[in-house]
């Protein structure tokens, strides 16, 4: 998949931009505050996924501008393509995106067209973060392979939400506990079929991450992942999620509702599920040091970036948001060395191309491309 033209101006300080991409290495420098991070948003948000900055709307058009428009041209495997994405004031909440010219519903349904990985300094503590962190990547690299899963694994939020709301209402006496049916069997049904896909995505992670973290440690340690459920002992060599697993998710949820009603939210469930790491058997989570945890940040989301290509025959964009700057020379030879086969766009504040390496140097200063 290769990027050939971004056209954006009037997104958050950026105006006027208009390149073409080198179909391998492309490197935006500059000094810090000048627009390098919203190029990279920019094109993330064409992916159809949320800002990763957790930008809000109001917040995307510049601060003394009206509107804003983002346009990328791309090619997959099949065809040329493009997505436009626009938006007002005042009107921000009413975005107008399109794909191929036909307007679509929602940012969201963008999804599964451009496809990018993306590797920002705050996903180098994807170890030791929050398993909430954890949860999150799994289900985005889950839902580029399979599109229909972004849709269950949303609707169980909004279901979940509403059986939160549902266990405060009873224990404040004005709801009853038979009035938790409806919503544990919608949950128990969507959160078997989650668990499933997340733990056969896992162990795909899993063979590509051990590779490449023997690869990282010069074969001196061995990375191993393992999800783990709060619901199941184990999933393995199961598949009936409709009535095998869904049958003990509900059985799992109706023998905590006392405790839930006590908690207010719902104690077990893939809400509170985690990816683990071990490094030669220890939990990674309690005895890895700094390097050893951004060494599996790295080889977590470059296996994504492998199982995306082995899966949909076609490499992703490479998205890498000031990352380099955050690791020693090696660790830099390394993510380098593994993307050689995608299109990738840096941003740092050295104008440095990696040696051997040819691609497209461009300088951005106050929002604009100077050079």
């Amino acid at each position: 998949m290769l990027i050939t033209s971004i056209k954006i101006n009037g997104f958050k300080n950026l105006k006027e931009i208009n390149v073409s991409p080198h179909p391998k290495l492309n490197i935006f420098c500059g000094n810090n505050a000048q627009g390098k991070t919203n190029l990279i948003e920019a094109i993330w948000l064409c992916s159809g996924v949320r800002s990763f900055r957790g930008t809000k709307d109001k917040d995307m058009i510049d601060i003394s501008g009206e509107e804003m428009e983002i346009d990328v041209g791309f090619r997959d495997k099949r065809r040329r393509q493009d997505i436009c994405y626009r938006m007002a004031r005042p009107y921000v909440k009413e975005k107008n995106c399109s794909l191929n010219g036909v307007r679509v519903k929602a940012p969201s349904k963008l999804f599964g067209s451009l496809d990018c990985v993306i590797f920002t300094p705050e996903d180098l503590e994807l170890s030791k973060g929050s398993p909430d962190r954890r949860r999150q990547f799994i289900d985005l690299a889950a839902a580029q392979i399979k599109n229909s899963y972004k849709s269950v694994s949303d609707k169980y939020e909004q279901v979940l939400e509403q059986r939160n709301n549902l266990l405060k209402s009873i224990a404040f006496g004005r709801s009853e506990k038979d009035e938790l049916d409806v919503w544990d069997i919608q949950l128990a049904q969507m959160g078997s079929y989650i668990t499933l896909m997340r733990n056969s995505y896992s162990k795909k992670l899993a063979e590509y991450a051990m590779r490449l973290y023997a690869d990282i440690s010069g074969g001196r340690e061995e990375l191993s992942l393992r999800y783990v459920s709060t619901v199941f002992e184990t999933v393995d060599d199961r598949s009936d999620y409709k009535n095998d697993l869904a049958n003990e998710y509900l059985a799992c949820l109706r023998a905590g509702r006392d405790e839930d009603i006590r908690l207010g939210y719902t104690a077990k469930g893939v809400h509170r599920d985690d990816l683990c790491a071990y490094i030669n058997g220890l939990p990674a989570r309690d005895y890895a040091s700094q390097g050893q945890h951004r060494s599996i940040a790295l080889v977590l989301k470059l296996a994504q970036a492998n199982i995306l290509t082995e899966e949909t025959d076609d490499a992703p964009v490479f998205l890498l948001d000031d990352v380099l700057s955050e690791l020693d020379p090696s660790r830099q030879s390394f993510v380098i060395s593994r993307i050689d086969n995608m299109q990738v766009f840096i941003t740092c504040c050295d104008e440095n191309i990696p040696e051997n390496k040819t691609g497209k140097l461009y300088h951005i200063e106050n929002g604009r491309i100077v050079k």
